[in-house]
C-alpha cells in the first residue's frame, strides 16, 4: 500500500519544466472581446506572417496563421505595423503568437513571442474574516492587460452600482433567492455567470452557479447550474509512517461530492497533477506544504512544516483587510522557524498586476514601520494609508522572493461616500435609502455617524432609511465611520419635491370617495332590506284574505226553504 502511494506521490511531485524561449510579453483578455497583437519583427516588410507556437516534444514548432481564415476571426492590418487582430476571443485562441518575415530564421520569431491568455469573469465567494458571512470579488483567471476602468455589480440582473474596486461592498449571509453578477465597464455584455449564496455556517458555505466554468459536468443539472459546498477552513494533517509522511487536507465541512479535487503546494510551488485529498511522500527535511480545494484556492490552509527547525513557512493573522483611507493598518505574519534569520522582507504585488509583478515594499516617507515579537510574529504597520497602498502583501524569511502568486494579505484602502436610492431627487411620500458606501466591506460591528446639514441625526448604521420622506428631510447628508480618525464623506444633496396641487387634490378626492363608500353601501343595504320587508308583508296579507273568505263560506249552514 505504501509503495503504491509512494509511486503516486513521486508522479505527483515530479517537477515539470517547460522551456519557453525568449518569452517577451503576456496578454490577458476577456473571452468574447477583441485583442490586438503588435508585431515585434525588426524589419517590417510586406512578407510579414504571423505564427502560432506549439510544443512538440522538446521542440517549439511554428504554424503559419491564415489572417483571413476562421470566418474572419483573424485580421492583419499591414498599415498598422502588421498588427494581428483577433475578434470574439475563444478559449482555443489562448496560445503563443509571433511574427517574422518569411526569410527570417524561426528563432527570431520564437524570441519575440506573445503569450495570449483568455479569461472569463467569475464572481468569487470568499468566507468573511468574522462571523457567518462571505464576501464577493469580481475576478478573472489572469490579470487583465486592459486595466478595468470600473467594475459593475448586478443584483437579480439589475444594475446595482459601479466602483474601481473588484470587491463587493457588503458582507453577505445566505440569500437563496438573490443572484449576483459583475462586469467590467465597457464590456457589460460579457458578464460573469450569476451566483447565489445558499447557506453560510462556521465550517462551510454553499453556492449555486449558473452557466459557469466552476461547474463540472458531473455537477451540472439539466438547467446547466450547479450547487457546490466549500469549506471555510483547511488544515494539513501529517501522519508519520516509517520513512513516509501521509499528508491529508482536512476540512471541517462534510463535502458531499466524492469527486472534489484538491490542490497541493510544496514550498509554495503548485503541482497541478496532484488532486487527491491524501498524498504520501518520502520524509522531507524542512519542506513546507499547504492545500486548497480546487476552484476555491482563495481559501488556503496554513503552511505546515515537518521539521520546524529551519522551516520557512509563513502564515497570516488575517488574509483580507478593508481599511479606511487615512487610517493605520497592521498586517501581521507568523512563522514557525526558531532559527534567527537576517533577512525579513515584505513584498508588494499591485492589484491587477502580473503574477511576477512583485517588489520589496519600502517607503521613504516614514509611514511604514516594522515590529518583531518573541512569538515569531512580524508586523508591517502602514500609517495614513492611501488608495495606492491597495495591494497584496507577502512576508518572506529570506533575501529572495520565491513566488508571489500564492495568496498573501489582500489590503484594499477605501474612502466613504453617500449614495442615494432610488435617486437624489424624490417626491414626498417615497421611500429613500441613504448608504454610507465603501469600496470593500467593513466589519459588521462598524459604527457610523450620519449628518444632515452638518448636524448629527443620531443614526449609527450603514443605511439611513426615510420612509416616507418629507420636505423636512431635504438637505445635505454626509456620513462618517466612528473611528479615532473620524473619516467622513463629502456631502450629498437630497432634494424632496412637494406633491403638485392637482395631484394633492386628486388624492384628497380619492380619500373622500373611499371614505364614503362604506356609508353608501350601508344605505343601499338598508334601503334594499326595507323594500324586501314591505313586499313580504303585502304578499303575506294577500295570502291571508282569500283564506278567511273560504272559511266563512264553509261555516254557513244551508237550510231548505219553507214549504
Amino acid at each position: 500500500m505504501l509503495f503504491a502511494q509512494t509511486q503516486w506521490t513521486l508522479m505527483c511531485f515530479l517537477l515539470h519544466i517547460t522551456a519557453v524561449i525568449g518569452l517577451q510579453s503576456r496578454i490577458c483578455a476577456l473571452k468574447g472581446s477583441s485583442v490586438d497583437l503588435p508585431c515585434s519583427a525588426q524589419h517590417a516588410t510586406s512578407n510579414i506572417s504571423w505564427y502560432t507556437v506549439h510544443t512538440k516534444g522538446s521542440e517549439n514548432v511554428l504554424t503559419e496563421l491564415s489572417a483571413d481564415g476562421n470566418n474572419g476571426t483573424y485580421g492583419m492590418a499591414k498599415d498598422n505595423n502588421f498588427t494581428l487582430t483577433i475578434k470574439v476571443l475563444r478559449e482555443r485562441d489562448a496560445k503563443s503568437y509571433c511574427c517574422k518575415e518569411s526569410t527570417e530564421n524561426p528563432q527570431s520569431c520564437l524570441n519575440n513571442q506573445t503569450e495570449l491568455h483568455v479569461s472569463e469573469l467569475q464572481v468569487k465567494v470568499i468566507p468573511g474574516t468574522e462571523g457567518q458571512t462571505v464576501t464577493l470579488m469580481c475576478s478573472s483567471s489572469c490579470p487583465l492587460t486592459e486595466k478595468p476602468a470600473a467594475y459593475i455589480w448586478y443584483k437579480n440582473r439589475e444594475f446595482l452600482y459601479e466602483d474601481w474596486s473588484p470587491w463587493y461592498r457588503e458582507l453577505l449571509s445566505s440569500e437563496e433567492a438573490v443572484t449576483y453578477s459583475c462586469a467590467v465597464k465597457g464590456y457589460e455584455d460579457l458578464r460573469a455567470p450569476e451566483v447565489s449564496v445558499d447557506s453560510v455556517t462556521k465550517t462551510c458555505f454553499s453556492v449555486t452557479y449558473t452557466e459557469s466554468s466552476m461547474c463540472s459536468q458531473k455537477l451540472k443539472s439539466k438547467d446547466q447550474f450547479c450547487s457546490i459546498t466549500y469549506p471555510t477552513d483547511l488544515q494539513v494533517q501529517m501522519t508519520f509512517v516509517r520513512n513516509f509522511v501521509i499528508l491529508t487536507c482536512n476540512t471541517g465541512c462534510p463535502v458531499g461530492d466524492a469527486h472534489t479535487a484538491y490542490k497541493w503546494y510544496w514550498n509554495r510551488k503548485l503541482y497541478s497533477d496532484c488532486e487527491r485529498q491524501d498524498i504520501t511522500i518520502i520524509k522531507p527535511k524542512a519542506d513546507f506544504f499547504s492545500c486548497a480545494v480546487k476552484s476555491n484556492e482563495d481559501v488556503l490552509s496554513h503552511e505546515s512544516c515537518i521539521n520546524n527547525a529551519n522551516c520557512m513557512a509563513v502564515n497570516y493573522v488575517s488574509r483580507r483587510i478593508c481599511a479606511l483611507e487615512g487610517s493605520s493598518v497592521n498586517i501581521t505574519s507568523q512563522y514557525l522557524s526558531h532559527s534567527v534569520y537576517k533577512y525579513k522582507s515584505w513584498y508588494k504585488v499591485k492589484l491587477g498586476g502580473e503574477e511576477d509583478d512583485c517588489e520589496v515594499f519600502e517607503e521613504a516617507t516614514g509611514r511604514v514601520k516594522y515590529y518583531d515579537s518573541m512569538k515569531n510574529e512580524h508586523t508591517l504597520r502602514i500609517n495614513d494609508v492611501k488608495r495606492n497602498d491597495s495591494a497584496e502583501y507577502s512576508f518572506r524569511l529570506a533575501n529572495y522572493i520565491d513566488h508571489c502568486n500564492l495568496p498573501g494579505v489582500m489590503l484594499v484602502v477605501t474612502g466613504v461616500k453617500v449614495t442615494v436610492s432610488p435617486s437624489a431627487v424624490v417626491t414626498e411620500g417615497q421611500r429613500v435609502t441613504l448608504t454610507c458606501s465603501t469600496s470593500c466591506p467593513l466589519t459588521d460591528n462598524t459604527n457610523y455617524i450620519w449628518y444632515l446639514n452638518s448636524r448629527p441625526v443620531g443614526h449609527q448604521t450603514k443605511h439611513l432609511i426615510l420612509d416616507p420622506v418629507s420636505r423636512e428631510n431635504e438637505g445635505n447628508y454626509s456620513c462618517a465611520v466612528n473611528s479615532p480618525q473620524n473619516i467622513s464623506s463629502a456631502e450629498k444633496a437630497l432634494t424632496v419635491k412637494a406633491l403638485e396641487k392637482k395631484v394633492a387634490g386628486l388624492n384628497i378626492l380619492k380619500i373622500t370617495l373611499f371614505s364614503l363608500i362604506p356609508a353608501v353601501v350601508f344605505l343601499l343595504y338598508m334601503k334594499t332590506r326595507k323594500k324586501k320587508t314591505v313586499t313580504a308583508t303585502a304578499e303575506q296579507s294577500d295570502r291571508e284574505q282569500p283564506g278567511q273568505r273560504d272559511q266563512l263560506y264553509e261555516c254557513v249552514e244551508l237550510k231548505p226553504a219553507a214549504q
